[in-house]
């Protein structure tokens, strides 16, 4: 079971969510959630990566805005949380991001970015701007970001019926970063991913996972 940790980052103060494997750690992975804040769900991603052998951290993000904000999977909740990390700005996202990294770095351990929709785009900005080997899963707000170099391996994830991330938009993924893993599924629409959340496709979220694992086991050794 996962505890909570103070983060200091350039923009301000942050509580994170942490989980440790029992054994010795693969490496370390920084999460990065999606508009509607530090879900449950996300700390359940930490857990199963500690399960995996990872050191898994969340950010909560939303705290440099209001602190313990956490919205509801529903349109509202979407709106309010499009106006808030239009507030926080990619900028501070990726700040805390590096803070977090920095954190386990010092641990010893090799870090990664896993990310999620908006911290989709988080996960990308850190393999290009941090150097940290990153897996991006339907984030939209990707494409204004696909020119800039990637520093360290990446792998993407995309639902076919994810109405905002067309087959236009995943193929400039494959023309902009053509080293990188890309991968679609058909039966999945956008946070696929977000268990037991409608629209959660479980073939498709296990399949994503297991990827994800095979990335992270291969590039924090």
């Amino acid at each position: 079971m996962g505890d909570w940790q103070t983060l200091y980052t350039p923009c301000g103060a942050v509580q994170a969510w942490l989980a440790k494997p029992d054994d010795a750690p693969r490496g370390a992975v920084v999460v990065a959630h999606e508009i509607f804040g530090l879900l449950p769900h996300y700390q359940h991603v930490c857990e199963r990566l500690a399960q995996a052998g990872f050191v898994a951290l969340a950010p909560a993000y939303f705290d440099l805005i209001e602190p313990g904000l956490v919205l509801p999977t529903d349109q509202a909740g979407a709106d309010r949380g499009r106006s808030i990390v239009n507030q926080l700005g990619l900028d501070c996202g990726l700040d805390a991001t590096d803070t977090a990294a920095q954190l386990l770095a010092r641990e010893g351990h090799k870090v990664g970015v896993l990310g999620f929709s908006w911290g989709g785009t988080v996960a990308l900005l850190a393999a290009t701007r941090l150097g940290l080997p990153a897996v991006s899963y339907y984030a939209t707000r990707n494409p204004p970001f696909l020119d800039e170099p990637a520093a360290a391996p990446l792998q993407f994830h995309f639902g076919a019926l994810d109405v905002p991330i067309p087959p236009a938009t995943i193929d400039l993924h494959r023309q902009k970063q053509p080293q990188a893993q890309v991968f679609v599924y058909a039966d999945a629409d956008h946070a696929f991913n977000r268990d037991p959340d409608p629209p959660y496709q479980p073939d498709a979220a296990a399949l994503a996972w297991r990827r994800t694992l095979a990335f992270f086991t291969e590039h924090l050794r």
